[in-house]
């Protein structure tokens, strides 16, 4: 009877989150005794605000915790260790329902007013005051009438610095006909990683670039710096590949760099992949080299999460979300965790 009770009004994966990390905090030990840390201490070495750990941590609310949090909470809480799977469970559970119900625009993704292409639809999204029924109702024909103006101007001129070339054109249009829409490349915005000196650590960016250059065939350390061999390294990479040898990887050279992998695929690319994975607030991707059951699972996820076709392969869209979306990871070395973080810029 209780079991019956129970599957007519489930407990949404995010609330029974949210209690699980409420537990955690306070069976962490009297605050007193300074065994329990205070939520606004807990949040400083979480690298979050006490805002956001609260919202976390409140069994009243559905909580958006990523893994990474989950896992770090796990960590400095020291909750039991029969729980950490439990937890991560729920987690991801609970991504997966946030993403199924939010509304069409991604959270944080795209600035007020701008026209996102998935597949053949085309959409904008609503900046402060333009989310209201009206501006729903209107929407379609505000698409509409955006998308007739970008052709327009689409056939009128074409920015050459911005055009794929070579391989990464073909993925392109093989992504057009998948997808059953355009690519604007001028939209289409990749980090910018060039040489600042040889202590500039480039964090998951520059791990990504090293281990996709020595996917192509070259010996570097996948270190994150980018100092003079792997400026070189990229400079003969452009020149093979009919580039500006400029020795700065931004929107033509990262689409020429990425690879397809999927189940089975091994070697530096599949190291990219899982590095990325690792760092993007989805949880403890393990950085092989091979790319397990695992490694698809955590790209599946992040593929739902952020609206691409679901295959558990990387292809240009896929790499181009993971590298936006990048974060310091958590329990980084020392020489990863500078006081402040410039934000990398985008070509």
């Amino acid at each position: 009877m209780t079991h019956e009770r129970e599957s007519r009004h489930p407990q949404r994966p995010g609330v029974e989150l949210a209690g699980l990390l409420r537990r955690w905090w306070e069976e962490a030990g009297g605050s007193a005794d300074g065994r329990r840390p205070t939520q606004q201490a807990l949040a400083a070495r979480l690298g979050i605000d006490q805002t956001t750990l609260s919202r976390y941590l409140n069994p009243k609310h559905t909580s958006t915790a990523p893994p990474r949090i989950v896992e770090a909470l796990h960590a400095h809480l020291r909750a039991p260790a029969t729980e950490l799977d439990r937890a991560r469970s729920l987690c991801r559970a609970a991504l997966e329902e946030n993403s199924r119900h939010r509304p069409a625009e991604p959270d944080g993704t795209d600035a007020p007013g701008a026209v996102t292409t998935v597949g053949a639809t085309t959409r904008t999204t609503g900046g402060p005051g333009g989310r209201g029924p009206l501006f729903r109702r209107a929407r379609p024909f505000l698409a509409l009438a955006v998308t007739a103006v970008l052709s327009f101007a689409a056939g009128l001129y074409v920015d050459e610095r911005n055009v794929p070339t070579g391989r990464a054109a073909t993925e392109v249009k093989e992504r057009a006909v998948a997808g059953g829409g355009a690519v604007d490349p001028e939209r289409e915005k990749w980090p910018l990683l060039y040489m600042k000196g040889e202590t500039v650590d480039e964090y998951s960016w520059g791990r990504a670039l090293q281990n996709l250059l020595k996917a192509h065939g070259y010996d570097l350390r996948a270190d994150g710096l980018f100092g003079e061999e792997t400026h070189q390294a990229v400079m003969e990479f452009q020149q093979k590949r009919h580039l500006p040898a400029d020795g700065k990887v931004g929107n033509r050279t990262w689409p020429e760099l990425v690879m397809r992998v999927g189940p089975g695929s091994t070697g530096p690319a599949v190291r990219a992949v899982q590095d990325l994975l690792n760092n993007v607030g989805l949880g403890a991707t393990a950085v092989s080299g091979e790319f397990t059951a695992a490694t698809a699972a955590d790209l599946q996820l992040f593929q739902r999460t952020h609206r691409l076709r679901v295959t558990g392969k990387t292809d240009r869209a896929t790499w181009h979300a993971l590298l936006v979306n990048q974060r310091p990871p958590v329990g980084a070395p020392d020489y990863q965790r500078p006081a402040s973080r410039s934000p990398v810029p985008f070509a």
